[in-house]
């Protein structure tokens, strides 16, 4: 059974970037080699500070909108220590 992750990561700048991916760790690699995403590349040393998974790819892409929103970030600056 395949897997999504749904992710926020923080830059050692304070930047923010939420992301759904099939494999996590592959991932937040791209993002520290600056290899992959436009919004990445200006932030350097990038840690996950929240993620959710799932089974269902569009349940996924779903909260992945969701968090994106100013409810999904107010949401976030609530729950996460590190947001």
């Amino acid at each position: 059974m395949k897997k999504y992750f749904v992710y926020v990561i923080k830059s050692i700048e304070g930047y923010h970037y939420t992301g759904m991916t099939e494999d996590l760790e592959h991932r937040i690699k791209q993002h520290n080699d600056k290899s992959v995403s436009f919004w990445t590349k200006r932030g350097v040393n990038w840690e996950i500070v929240y993620y959710e998974t799932f089974s269902d790819k569009s349940e996924a892409l779903k909260r992945e909108k969701w968090l994106k929103t100013g409810v999904g970030r107010e949401f976030l600056k609530k729950n996460v220590p590190d947001y």
